[in-house]
């Protein structure tokens, strides 16, 4: 066993010692010792409940006889973070998630690790870590929400994002909003639509890296305590049969799980994370990968906030499993992959069934025949942008109009809800890029203020910032190049048009290509102060094209 590097022989009587001051016996030293990354904190709904997931992953691998030891990781509350300052950290959080884990997984020889996560970026870092160890490996979340109640309609977080502006618009009093916000996010668990939190915990599982449920089982209910003791007795197995994440993870499993991205119109977050996780597995992925499969994949269900249904309601249908029994019938799922179960896909999905065809449409029935992201490119986008079409209305999917240009989020957001914004502009937002934010912001609350000023079907959004999964409209993200780096977002000026072409995949700043080199030759990098975390990620990161990752 790994763990042996600090518990066996006569030079480790010291070591020994040290785990005898934890009460350890002498039948614990020579069990497995398995680490359980503990991301529970205070301040994250998703997260609030996460010791007794800790607890009932400890009674699971006690029972298959691990032994197991718990440590704390950080994590960030997007929602709490959004549209000030602290946005800026979340994507940073996500590779310090995934150095902090390396870093106590290595200094104390665990034989295996238990990843107890629920939102955003916690969800990735952890995986990041566990295909950089490579030692046995398994994660569960802590589940979604479940949906409020407002005046007899089904209500979440972004319900009360959107109600700012219907306030300002008047279609709301301060009142209503104040009665909205007191139910809109009723219970513990990661937020009940196909947010980044709950795209990434479904992601996990199609990957083969989490038990079936993972995803889509809510927080609230025992089911979920169920998953935990089973993820506690997975491990132990795992680390016994010596299965580790590169071992169970191919590029097949990484195209399974994109194809449930579409499926599902996930997260834009999405990209970002995959490619990052990818790198850490030696598996190439790219953006190019993810719009072809998303040319061949149906959107099968409309989840908040593209449609009415929430994650829970997926649950109800079947879950994960039954989204990929569907995609299976067009050959777009490998079941030969490999999953933490220990049985390969084909045999997890063999007697599964779409328990609800209203939630989760059956292949034939399907929403539309391209999956919910697609990847733009042109002069204004040349290394790609992301969008999710699933949550953009049909009018909008072509579009044309003048850039009103930004160069933070909070002027952008201040211009929307003051009524500076009309039918038909497209808003830019920049130097909200990995390297120009710092931290890549999502801007919920602006495109946000755009659903509730009445303007989602009339106005776009782009930005080389990111977008929150609870984004809807003709918003575009991840623009690479950013304009901290020149890129050609940098260089629009207000009222230049700006041709948006999702179905052809085109991005496009209707100038001359010799007004855009005049242009890039006037430009000059804006200059920030940073220091601390913020400076060393501005010096690090890459493009969001590749992932936001760090070199």
């Amino acid at each position: 066993m790994r763990s042996d590097k600090i518990k066996k022989g006569l030079e480790r009587a010291p070591h020994r010692s040290l785990l005898r001051a934890l009460g350890f016996s002498d039948d614990e030293l020579k069990a497995p010792l398995i680490g359980i990354a503990n991301s529970f904190n205070e301040i994250i709904p998703g997260h609030i409940h996460l010791k007794d997931i800790v607890s009932a992953v400890k009674a699971g691998i006690r029972q298959a006889g691990g032994v197991p030891v718990e440590f704390g990781v950080i994590g960030v509350c997007d929602g709490l973070a959004m549209n000030h300052e602290g946005m800026k950290y979340s994507l940073v959080s996500r590779d310090l998630i995934a150095d902090s884990i390396e870093i106590m997984a290595q200094a104390h020889a665990f034989d295996g690790l238990v990843l107890v996560t629920s939102c955003d970026k916690i969800t990735p870092g952890m995986l990041m870590a566990a295909f950089r160890i490579n030692i046995p490996s398994i994660l569960i979340a802590g589940g979604p929400m479940l949906t409020g109640e407002f005046r007899g309609r089904k209500v979440n977080l972004i319900s009360a994002f959107e109600g700012v502006g219907r306030v300002k618009r008047g279609e709301m009093t301060e009142e209503e909003l104040y009665e909205l916000e007191a139910c809109a996010c009723p219970t513990c668990g990661s937020c009940a639509g196909m947010f980044t939190a709950n795209s990434m915990n479904c992601l996990t599982e199609a990957l083969g890296m989490a038990l079936p449920g993972n995803g889509t089982i809510p927080a609230v209910y025992a089911d979920r305590i169920r998953l935990a003791k089973e993820t506690g007795k997975a491990i132990v197995h795992l680390v016994k049969k010596g299965l580790t994440p590169r071992k169970i993870v191919s590029e097949a499993s990484f195209r399974n799980a994109i194809s449930v991205d579409m499926a599902l119109g996930c997260s834009t977050n999405t990209v970002l994370h995959l490619m990052a996780i990818a790198k850490e597995a030696g598996i190439p992925l790219n953006l190019k990968t993810f719009d072809e499969i998303s040319r061949q994949t149906p959107v099968l269900a409309k989840l908040i906030p593209a449609g009415p249904h929430s994650v829970p309601e997926l649950h109800q249908a079947g879950g994960i499993p039954a989204v990929m029994k569907e995609l299976s019938k067009l050959g777009l799922i490998d079941l030969s992959t490999q999953t933490v179960s220990g049985k390969k896909l084909g045999e997890l999905l063999s007697k599964v069934e779409n328990r609800n065809p209203e939630v989760l449409r059956p292949v034939e029935k399907a929403y539309s025949l391209e999956g919910g992201i697609a990847i733009l490119y042109g002069n204004l986008a040349p290394e790609g942008a992301v969008v999710k079409t699933s949550a953009v209305l049909p009018e909008m999917m072509k579009h044309t109009g003048p850039a009103r240009v930004f160069n933070s989020e909070e002027e952008a957001y201040s211009a929307i809800l003051a009524g500076k914004i009309k039918a038909g502009d497209v808003v830019v937002i920049r130097y909200e890029g990995p390297k120009g934010g710092p931290g890549m912001r999502e801007m919920l609350s602006p495109t946000s203020a755009i659903i509730g000023m009445g303007l989602g079907g009339s106005v776009a959004l782009l930005t080389d910032g990111r977008f929150s999964g609870g984004t809807q409209g003709a918003c575009i993200g991840h623009i690479s190049p950013e304009a901290a780096e020149g890129g050609p977002i940098a260089l629009v000026e207000e009222g230049d048009l700006i041709e948006i072409d999702i179905p052809e995949r085109r991005l496009e700043l209707k100038i001359s290509k010799e007004e855009l080199l005049k242009r890039k030759k006037l430009w000059k990098p804006p200059k920030k102060k940073l220091k601390g975390v913020l400076k060393k990620y501005h010096t690090l990161v890459k493009s969001a094209s590749t992932g936001a990752i760090l070199e």
